[in-house]
């Protein structure tokens, strides 16, 4: 049976469809049979893998409204998984499962048609809270949460670990947060290590190392209709996608069972993966240094000292913006 990750935050812009599109690739230079979805009615991740949505006849809105089995829909990729592709029909789709018995287990009973058929299948969300994010919540075996390494992006972080604590007590109580994926990271400014350590310590979720560099090869990547793995194959930003691909299909990694993930042991973005570089080449933000900056709060404007202890949790009011940080690059 495949196993289902669940691509989701609510917020835009946070790289999910990067990110399911990039890990799909890398699943597949592994030799593994790799499905992806598209749920998102914007079908970003359709058009990054090539296909034009406006000129598609078919599509998941077709599957999730139970007019078409999957196998019908289901189109190949040029990077070599298969992709069950979305049109802007999807939007309409959330409005007519709202009047449906059992309407978060759509994409379930459609993906049990065909989960022999593949080894791993990545749903990418849409940037919302809706019925299409609970049916690929409750369609998971792990959900994985793209985190923008900016204050503003993390304010979601919470509302979405609520929600997957409902859907794990209503619709699927296998569903368990593999962890936080720090995306469009800076490592040489101590904004982005201080937000990914915020997050940390604030809602108690493994990080995932190593973060995925910002680098202006994947926003190349999608006008290509390929990947990163396939455009830029040897950047930071691929090879990053890689190690988790190999973390995945390897069964590592991720958080507890009940969604409230473990912090992990070292291997935070702040400390061993994105200590690793300097500022690189092709465009990508460098690794961070080895000690890991705190939030400070507005008041606290001079330089904290570099042997202060950490604090356990940082406080609200340290991720507003304006607020100074220490220790900065």
């Amino acid at each position: 049976m495949a196993r289902v990750l669940a691509v989701a935050n609510q917020k835009g812009g946070v790289a999910k469809t990067t990110s399911v599109a990039s890990l799909g690739a890398a699943l597949s230079e592994l030799g593994r049979r790799v499905l992806l979805v598209d749920l998102d009615p914007q079908a970003c991740l359709t058009f990054s893998l090539g296909l034009d949505p406006d000129t598609l006849e078919l599509s998941v809105h077709d599957v999730l409204l139970g007019r078409l089995p999957p196998g019908i829909v289901i189109r190949s990729t040029p990077d070599g998984s298969d992709l069950l592709p979305a049109t802007i029909e999807l939007a309409g789709c959330e409005a007519i499962l709202l009047s449906r018995t059992g309407r978060e287990h759509a994409l379930r009973l459609a993906l049990g048609e065909i989960a022999a058929e593949y080894d791993f299948v990545l749903v990418d969300c849409p940037p919302s809270l809706g019925v299409l994010t609970i049916n690929g919540l409750t369609a998971a075996d792990e959900v994985v949460i793209p985190l923008q390494c900016e204050t503003l992006s993390h304010r979601g972080v919470g509302q979405l670990l609520d929600t997957v604590a409902d859907v794990q007590r209503l619709t699927n109580p296998r569903l368990r947060v593999r962890g936080v994926l720090p995306t469009l990271f800076d490592g040489r400014t101590a904004h982005s290590r201080a937000v990914v350590l915020d997050v940390e310590t604030r809602y108690q979720v493994t990080i995932l190392d190593p973060p995925i560099a910002r680098s202006v090869r994947f926003a190349e990547a999608p006008g290509l209709g390929r990947s990163i793995l396939t455009t830029a194959g040897r950047s930071k930003g691929a090879e990053a996608y890689r190690a988790h691909a190999r973390e995945i299909a390897g069964g590592g990694g991720g958080g507890g069972t009940d969604g409230a993930a473990k912090p992990s042991a070292g291997t935070q973005a702040t400390g061993r993966g994105a200590s690793r570089g300097r500022a690189g080449g092709e465009g990508e933000a460098g690794g961070a240094p080895r000690s890991a900056p705190r939030l400070a709060t507005p008041a606290s404007v001079q330089a904290v000292p570099s042997e202060a202890v950490m604090p356990a949790v940082v406080t609200p009011a340290a991720v507003m913006p304006g607020a100074a940080v220490s220790g900065a690059v």
